[in-house]
Parts: structure tokens; C-alpha cells; sequence
């Protein structure tokens, strides 16, 4: 896919991952909508690269179809949808203070997982009806997973599962789509620098990325968004999970 002059869609797009994304995509010349719950942040990075802000709970059908509409009424309709949005708890599945909340289980479940589907079905409906171009390609979905898919640690189970499940349905809806010229990919990133790190200790930082094994560091939004883009632009790669990791293999803390 030749991306210049297409649209896209990247939720949780306000801020790191997601924002990283949204920058090369502008970079290479593609209108990008920003999908994010974060109005304030969102509007202003939107604005910053010519973008187009959509309040959006990606768990929510209505919101989502709210921001699916206003996007092709912005920019037209996306051929391109990369997936960012999530969240993250750590609790353990019985700990200190008894079982794991199910409310809880169930929140992360529903954001990262349910979120990311609903998403990619209502956007996949309106790239279907879009010109086929080289190929028959009408549009290419990127997933954001995680290597807690593949080695959980202690207390992430909730959000091990939501990650888990992102990396199981990508080669299914990719075998959906692909009578409608659609593909559907997946990238599960190691630690990276992000808002949520940034919070932390600069000593448990420094601890992470000790973790690695080359580069000793932690990874880099920007090298995220570039695996991104050369997924959108290699037609061949479709029904993919991709780690992007140091080869770092998590410990169970």
C-alpha cells in the first residue's frame, strides 16, 4: 500500500504508541484521526498534525460508531486502523486482600479485547466499501498486543488474557477479511517508553531495561510506529504477529 494521500485511524492515538504512530502516518502524507478518551490532550495533538479528534471509548458501540462517522466525514473513509488503545492493572488472582476483583477482570477484558474488535469490525465495514487498489487491497488493520501474551507475570492475568486474545483473533479475521481485500496484523511490543513509565521510579526503569537483552534499553514509540508503517505498506505481511522486544523473555516478576 502506497500510503500517501489515504486515512487512517489510530486509537488511543493521543499519546505515546498511539501518538508515535499517528506522527509518521502524517509524515508519510496520510490524514489521521485520533480516537482517544483524553479529550483535552487528544484535541491539541490532533491539532498539531492536522488531524481530526474523536472522543471515543472503543468499548462502547455507540461511541465508536459516533467516531467512525465523524472521521469519514472529516478525512473520508480510513484505509488504514492501528489499534493502540488499552489499559493495564496488576492484581493478583487471589491475593492480600482475597480473590481477584471480577469487575476489575472484566474492565481490562472489555477495553483491550472487546475494544479492540469492536473497533476493527466497524472499521473494516467501511473500508469494504472503498476501491479495491494493486491486489484488491481496500484497507490494513494493526493490532497492538504485548509479550505478556506469550509470558504473563504475576498479576497480570487480566491483562495477560486481553492480550492473549488480540494475538488469537488476528489470523481468524484476517481469513475473514480477506475476500473483501483487508488485512489484519498484530504487534506485540516488549517495554517501552511510555506515558505509564514515565510514572515510575527512574530505579525500576533502569531495572526493565536491564531486562533486555540488546539494546539494553527501553524501546522506543518511534520504533513501534515504524514497524506499523511497513506493515501498512508490505501488502504480503497479513495474518502476522509481530514481537518488537530486544528478544527480552519476561520473568514471572
Amino acid at each position: 500500500m502506497k500510503l500517501s494521500g489515504h486515512s487512517a485511524v489510530v486509537t488511543g492515538g493521543a499519546s505515546g504508541l498511539g501518538a508515535a504512530t499517528a506522527e509518521a502516518l502524517t509524515g508519510e502524507g496520510v490524514k489521521v484521526a485520533i480516537w482517544d478518551m483524553n479529550a483535552e490532550k487528544g484535541e491539541a495533538f490532533a491539532a498539531s498534525i492536522g488531524g481530526v479528534f474523536c472522543h471515543t471509548n472503543v468499548a462502547d458501540e455507540s461511541s465508536v460508531v459516533a467516531a467512525v462517522q465523524k472521521t469519514v466525514q472529516a478525512i473520508g473513509a480510513p484505509r488504514i486502523l492501528v489499534n493502540c488503545a488499552g489499559i493495564a492493572i496488576g492484581e493478583k488472582t487471589v491475593g492480600k486482600n482475597g480473590p481477584h476483583d471480577l469487575a476489575n477482570y472484566k474492565r481490562v477484558i472489555d477495553v483491550n479485547l472487546v475494544g479492540t474488535f469492536n473497533c476493527i469490525r466497524l472499521v473494516a465495514a467501511e473500508m469494504e466499501k472503498l476501491d479495491p487498489m494493486v491486489d484488491g487491497e481496500r484497507g490494513v488493520i494493526v493490532n497492538t498486543a504485548s509479550v505478556a501474551a506469550f509470558e504473563g507475570q504475576i498479576g497480570q492475568a487480566a491483562y495477560s488474557a486481553s492480550k492473549g486474545g488480540v494475538v488469537g483473533m488476528t489470523l481468524p479475521i484476517a481469513r475473514d477479511l480477506m475476500n473483501i481485500g483487508v488485512r489484519c496484523n498484530t504487534i506485540a511490543p516488549g517495554i517501552f517508553w511510555t506515558p505509564m513509565m514515565a510514572g515510575m521510579d527512574q530505579k525500576v526503569q533502569d531495572a526493565l531495561a536491564a531486562m533486555v537483552p540488546f539494546p539494553k534499553r527501553l524501546g522506543r514509540p518511534e520504533e513501534y510506529a515504524s514497524l506499523a508503517l511497513e506493515i501498512c505498506r508490505n501488502t504480503m505481511i497479513n495474518g502476522a504477529v509481530f514481537r518488537i522486544d530486544g528478544a527480552i523473555r519476561m520473568q514471572p516478576r
